[in-house]
């Protein structure tokens, strides 16, 4: 029993002689009381680390605020006090010092591990210098972590830095204690080539716990033969020793402890291979052998040290290998398995009170978040954070997670790293079990002020518990041996469907849809179809089709319809993760058929474009399309230039495919206003044009230099705006519109020409962008074509320049515009580029609506033009209307709006406010320049033909309807005609 054990918790130590305070006051270095709420059970250990901790500290003087603060950091955690005993100045210091408060990063670990190797000249010094340095710091940050209550998120994150900073220190002692005997490994460029070290796991995610492992790779550029030393050898032998030399600096354990357990384990082929691997090595282990644990392991590698070249490349190979183009549901079956294999090890009796592998453990919260990295992270980069607690936040914004799932998750999280994190700060091992002991427990129910521990126990509980409820949903699946159907048909089905007779007996039930029903299992029953298929397909096929086929006769779904969805299934054949994809998730597949049902455009978008099945996981994005902000937040993320143009293309084409996909998802099944399908489809078509800008001018300032002039006698850079006219500039997209464009610049003045080493005349610039960025957006690539682009409302047709300059644009609209283009700028508006430039533009656009005209010139010339499209254009007849073109339509509403416009905006400057025919109407009737009721009737038709337009191109009809379909809008449009254009109609 030590000796002062039954002491009062309060009494003076004996023994212990008095020191003076630089406040003049007396002070028993030992009166520090053991804290009131102190477990009895923790009173003797504690007791005795302080009565050695005061003989240590001599006439060094405890700072009096923290006396109580060092009583309950002992009595959590031993391992500070073992150092603080060994230690007592510098501990003192570290208390005392008013960046104590701070944590440290990087720069300031490497600053203070360099001062503490720069005298040492052999490994055995530096090996204690690094490891005296770790222990202080440790002891430091335990000190932050449990009496300043830092948030555990700063607490791994200053651990991980720390290090980072070992790590790199090792590196360069070993180059340079190799480097006398083996000189240095150099590139093909004779520039120095450095061993590349590649954090993986917590130290990747700056996640590292108290006293982790830290798992590493070791990487090296070229191959090749050292340079300047005594013996020359191969870069491979050379970076091994290296390698080892950094193992051992930090690794090994001595009289003064280790710095970090080292483990090489997830390097290529593991303990078998090589230490370190050459960059063409790596790149063709990981396409030959690289396995979907390893891809889920290197989410979080993280390059700690390497030359820029090395960790350039390295990026290059490691980004396709984890991150998938698409998202990757092939990874579906990987995943299963680890999951599986988690819930084996966690529903072990031996891993029940492990807060790491455990039932709600750790692992299953960093298994949920990486899931969702690896399946998606290819097309969406706010997934591919390293760290977790991000990642968990992206998977909230984008839908994957519900908010108040993620919030659960965080704060699961971060409770059960801080109880990693209180368990291995008593004694410094690596440990995550709970205690079984009596002394254990109390001392973790006390570290986080719990009265007992039940009371920790139940909070414990609650934390794995929503964890692993979470966890548990992941993944699930149907049973592929009982495929989800009500009556087995589906099942019966697809077993005989290789057996015509056999087949047409069951299927005489199925009505119309059977003759469509056989030709599709016959389809993929055939001998030519199977023999193509791999084995992963067909069995993937065998797992899907019954449930698809009870679908189908479920729904009762037209032949038409069964038709498509078996063109989807030969189209994704050879790519059969998406057949997985539809067997795994049933939800899915019945949003598939039902849109198939209900849109044949859908259908045709969808076959043409299998990516756009990804869509269809989660009912919450597919139904609820992003407002104008959030779609232009999404294309910078989604379409990202830098990794290359033709993979930009690509991702632009495809975000414009699953928006639109999403507009009309959400508009065939009644989730979506008709009102705000338009809109909808303008806010993606103006992003798309905002982004392909945005690409086309940094390609070419990149080659030739931003474009220039001095106008004025000020020096500025030329700008270039995008004039949306027709459907785009009135907010009246539908699914398959063109783009009506203009380009205008302002290159004005003197000296216009570009300012990069190559330069060209501006007009030139400007011709090469608008031609860059009309080839960026309706070039048709892998991934279709994003949108048609019509020119030819510019100035001049056809015969003017691709690009006017604001000032000609200006003169010409002044002098020479047609009424029919005056028409057309009615509904013109900027949609991307430079503010002022656009603003100059509306300026121009105004000025020329507003000047006066002859009323009567002006009602003859539009009557003239009407009359003509009647003539040429209407495809209607006694028994169809054209809806578009024909008498009493969408024309005819769009030329009487155009005509009150050009009539009486010189005296109505609210008529040059809006673009877009409704509110125009809206505007004209409150001026009284037509009666209210008559645009209130026009305001009603055209938004009924609109409607029926959008109808018409979601099942793929050419926009003529049966005649009297429209007739009393028709009607009141033709009166409205006749009132407001006297003269007699052909």
């Amino acid at each position: 029993m030590p000796r002062f054990a039954n002491l009062p918790i309060n009494r003076p130590w004996p023994k212990i002689r008095q020191r003076r305070r630089a406040d003049n006051e007396f002070l028993n270095p030992m009166t520090i009381p053991l804290p009131d709420n102190l477990p009895t059970s923790l009173h003797e250990e504690t007791a005795v680390l302080l009565e050695r901790f005061a003989a240590a500290c001599g006439d060094a003087v405890i700072p009096g605020a923290e006396e109580p603060a060092i009583a309950r950091l002992f009595a959590l955690s031993p391992f500070v006090a073992e150092f603080a005993i060994r230690h007592a100045e510098t501990f003192l210091a570290l208390i005392d010092a008013e960046a104590i408060t701070e944590p440290r990063d990087r720069t300031a670990y490497d600053a203070r591990i360099a001062a503490a190797l720069e005298n040492c000249t052999d490994r055995p010094a530096a090996k204690t210098a690094l490891r005296r340095v770790r222990q202080a710091e440790m002891a430091r940050i335990a000190w932050r972590d449990i009496m300043h209550k830092v948030p555990v998120d700063a607490v791994m994150h200053e651990l991980s830095a720390l290090a980072d900073a070992m790590i790199a220190a090792a590196n360069r002692w070993a180059h340079t204690l190799l480097e006398p005997r083996f000189g240095r490994a150099l590139d093909e460029h004779g520039e120095p080539l450095e061993l590349l070290v590649l954090g993986m796991g917590k130290l990747g995610g700056h996640e590292l716990n108290f006293s982790s492992d830290i798992d590493l790779i070791f990487i090296y550029g070229d191959q090749g033969e050292t340079v300047g030393g005594r013996r020359e050898i191969e870069h491979q032998e050379y970076f091994d020793r290296v390698g080892r030399e950094l193992i051992a600096l930090l690794n090994e354990t001595t009289a003064d402890g280790f710095v970090f357990r080292v483990d090489m384990r997830l390097r290529p082929f593991g303990d078998s291979g090589p230490l370190t691997a050459s960059l063409q090595a790596l790149e063709h282990y990981y396409a030959v052998h690289g396995r979907d644990w390893e891809r889920y392991a290197l989410i979080k590698a993280r390059p700690i040290t390497g030359d820029a070249p090395t960790v350039a490349a390295l990026e290059d190979i490691m980004r396709p290998f984890v991150y998938r183009r698409y998202l990757d549901f092939g990874a579906l079956d990987a995943l299963r398995e680890m999951k599986a294999l988690i819930n084996r090890e966690a529903s072990s009796a031996q891993l029940a009170d492990n807060v790491k592998r455990g039932v709600g453990g750790i692992r299953e919260i960093e298994f949920t978040g990486q899931l969702f990295q690896l399946i998606r992270g290819g097309r969406e980069p706010r997934l591919r954070d390293r760290s977790l607690v991000h990642t968990l936040g992206a998977c909230a914004e984008l839908g994957l997670l519900e908010a108040d799932e993620v919030d659960r998750l965080l704060d699961a999280y971060r409770f059960l790293r801080t109880t990693e994190h209180r368990l291995q700060q008593v004694r410094d091992q690596q440990t995550h079990s709970l205690p079984n002991d009596t002394l254990g427990r109390a001392r973790l129910a006390y570290a986080f002020d719990c009265a007992d521990w039940a009371s920790f126990n139940a909070q414990l509980d609650a934390h794995r518990q929503a964890t692993n409820a979470l966890f548990s949903g992941l993944l699930e699946a149907p049973d592929a041996s009982e495929p989800a159907s009500t009556d087995g048909r589906g099942k019966a089905l697809w077993a005989v469907a290789d057996d015509k007779e056999a087949l047409a007996v069951r299927l005489e039930s199925a009505g119309d849809a059977a003759a469509a029903l056989e030709a599709l299992l016959a389809s993929l029953k055939s001998e030519r179809f199977v023999n193509r298929l791999s084995r992963e397909a067909r069995e993937r096929f065998d797992r899907l089709m019954p449930l698809a086929i009870e679908r189908v006769l479920q729904r009762g779904m037209s032949g038409e319809s069964i038709k498509r969805f078996g063109e989807l299934l030969h189209a994704i054949a050879r790519r059969s993760v998406y057949l997985a994809f539809l067997a795994d998730n049933p939800d899915a597949l019945e949003r598939l058929l039902e849109l198939f049902d209900a849109s044949p455009w859908i259908a045709d978008q969808i076959i043409a474009h299998p990516l756009l099945l990804d869509e269809l996981l989660d009912s919450r994005t597919l139904y609820a399309p992003p407002g104008r902000e959030s779609v232009f937040t999404l294309i910078n993320s989604a379409v990202r230039p830098e990794e290359g143009l033709e993979v930009a293309m690509d991702q632009l084409r495809a975000f414009r495919n699953q928006q639109v996909l999403r507009v009309a998802a959400s508009d065939v099944t009644g989730h979506l206003p008709v009102a705000r399908v338009s809109d909808q489809l303008t806010f993606i078509a103006e992003a798309c044009i905002t982004r392909a800008l945005e690409m086309a001018w940094a390609d070419l300032t990149a080659r030739f230099g931003a474009p220039r002039c001095v106008d004025d006698e000020v020096e500025r850079t030329a700008g270039f705006v995008v004039i949306g006219y027709g459907k785009l500039g009135g907010w009246e997209l539908g699914y398959g519109s063109d783009l009506d464009l203009v380009f205008v610049h302002d290159s004005a003045g003197e000296q216009q020409q570009t300012d990069g080493a190559k330069c060209i005349e501006n007009d030139v610039f400007f011709t090469r962008l608008a031609q860059r960025f009309i080839h960026l957006l309706s070039t048709t690539t892998g991934a279709g074509t994003a949108y048609e682009i019509d020119t030819r409302l510019r100035p001049s047709g056809n015969a003017g320049l691709v690009v006017t300059s604001i000032t000609a644009f200006e003169r010409y609209l002044a002098d020479k515009a047609w009424v029919w283009e005056l028409q057309a700028l009615v509904r013109a508006r900027a949609i991307a580029g430079p503010d002022a430039l656009a603003a100059r533009f509306d300026a121009a656009r105004r000025a020329a609506l507003a000047s006066p005209r002859d009323a009567d010139m002006l009602r003859k010339e539009i009557v003239d033009m009407r009359s003509r499209m009647v003539g040429e254009l209407d495809r209607g007849s006694d028994t169809v209307f054209d809806i578009k073109r024909g008498r009493g339509g969408m024309t005819d509403i769009e030329f009487m709006v155009q005509y009150v416009v050009l009539r009486w905006a010189a005296t109505h400057s609210e008529l040059l406010a809006w673009t877009d025919n409704l509110r125009l109407l809206e505007i004209i009737a409150d001026l009284g320049l037509l009666p209210a009721a008559a645009c209130e009737r026009l305001h009603d038709a055209y938004f009924a033909y609109r409607a029926d337009v959008h109808h018409c191109a979601l099942q793929r009809i050419d926009g003529l309807v049966e005649a009297g379909k429209f007739r009393e809008h028709r009607e009141h449009v033709l009166a409205t005609w006749s009132e407001l254009f006297p003269t007699p109609r052909d």
